[in-house]
């Protein structure tokens, strides 16, 4: 789908939500809807639509894929209004914008300019339209499933005795960023961090922070209390490597478990049964289903297998209740599936099914893939095997 399309669609649900128009800066909206992530102002009324750019005019001029007529250099909100909404018949009365993420500074601009306007939350519109993927997103998302799969050969070709959590993340780092990963993740949480992503080993596992709700990794101080550490990895420990790529805005998210030399049977166990769970899972998820019956499979399945107390454990007393997120040009997004979620995926879903298992006698592991969501049969973009990997 073209991004004029995109916008048209936009200002079809402007329409349908009997509002003025909708005022976007978040970075991955624009880039969604004009090609560009210069910082802008995309302006779109039921029947017009702009782009304000606030810097880098000549970047966003090669690199939008909207009409050029429809690209201005703009710094200033009052001169957007101006430009775009003074000129209307009727008073604009309600505006969707960004209220998840802007600033407290911006929406105080928006006030003032905007005098006397009401502004909603524009994020359900654009979080429901970017929900299902199409095919150029789709491959993008192959491309980042390609990187991620060279962070699991790196693993392949680093992992010895001796050899620390933060060497073997930065030779996974290395192998992402040589294949394309652009450095970065984006969440749509203020204030976010997690070292480039999770990766733990041995006791470790078991050290869950409060800053990632997935198994975490420790950090190296307390700045920064998830990731790798330096701690040295020893043989038959588990080994967790969930470290997020990006590349041409989309992302990829799969977690694989290792082991340095044999696993143990306990181990080897827990492992199986997880996969087994996630395999009976993406036969099940189809187009229609409510978010909260997979995860009510996924607890039955584990029950089945014996594994009520380890599924989803935290330790200590605590469970997660998600086993998985729609992923695109943001690492998390809609649809989020939880215990209590009750929105049904759809054709064109892109899910990270991510769930884990933790006995507390015996360790943790963890099996995180990409499923592409299709009325003829689920597709698993992520490439590297599925097993428990024995190094």
């Amino acid at each position: 789908m073209d991004h004029e399309a995109r916008i048209r669609i936009l200002q079809n649900a402007v329409r349908s939500n009997h509002l003025d128009g909708a005022l976007l800066v978040y970075s991955r909206n624009i880039l969604y809807y004009t090609g560009t992530a210069q910082p802008s102002y995309l302006a779109v009324l039921p029947d017009d639509y702009a782009l304000f750019v606030r810097s880098g005019i000549e970047f966003a001029r090669r690199e939008a894929a909207i009409d050029p007529g429809r690209i201005k250099e703009e710094r200033k909100l009052a001169h957007v209004f101006r430009e775009l909404f003074a000129g209307k018949k009727e008073a604009v009365k309600k505006i969707a914008t960004e209220l998840d993420v802007v600033t407290a500074e911006q929406f105080a601009d928006m006030k003032r300019t905007f005098t006397g306007c009401d502004f909603v939350n524009v994020a359900p519109l654009t979080q429901e339209q970017r929900k299902t993927k199409d095919s150029g997103e789709i491959e993008k998302t192959r491309q980042a499933c390609d990187a991620i799969h060279r962070g699991h050969e790196a693993v392949l070709a680093t992992l010895r005795e001796g050899i620390t959590e933060l060497e073997l993340s930065a030779a996974v780092e290395n192998a992402h960023r040589l294949a394309g990963h652009e450095g970065i993740f984006f969440i749509r949480l203020p204030d976010f961090f997690m070292s480039r992503g999770p990766i733990s080993s041995g006791d470790n596992l078991f050290k869950i922070s409060g800053v990632v709700y997935t198994i975490t990794g420790v950090g190296l101080s307390p700045s920064v209390p998830a990731g790798p550490s330096r701690k040295k990895i020893a043989p038959g420990e588990p080994v967790i490597v969930d470290i997020p790529t990006l590349v041409d805005g989309y992302h990829a998210d799969q977690t694989r478990t290792y082991c340095l030399g044999k696993a143990p049977a306990a181990v080897r166990s827990l492992y199986g049964d997880l996969k087994a769970v996630a395999d009976h899972l993406i036969d099940r998820m189809k187009p229609g289903v409510r978010c909260s019956e997979l995860y009510r499979m996924a607890v039955d399945k584990a029950e089945k297998l014996g594994r009520a107390g380890h599924f989803l454990n935290f330790g200590q007393g605590k469970r997660s209740r998600l086993i998985g997120h729609g992923i695109g040009l943001e690492l998390n997004e809609p649809p989020v599936v939880a215990e209590y979620e009750q929105g049904e995926l759809d054709e064109g879903c892109l899910i990270a099914l991510d769930m884990h298992m933790m006995d507390e006698a015996e360790g943790v592991v963890k099996l995180e893939d990409m499923i592409l969501v299709k009325n003829g049969g689920n597709e698993i973009l992520t490439k590297s095997p599925r097993e428990l990997i024995e190094v």
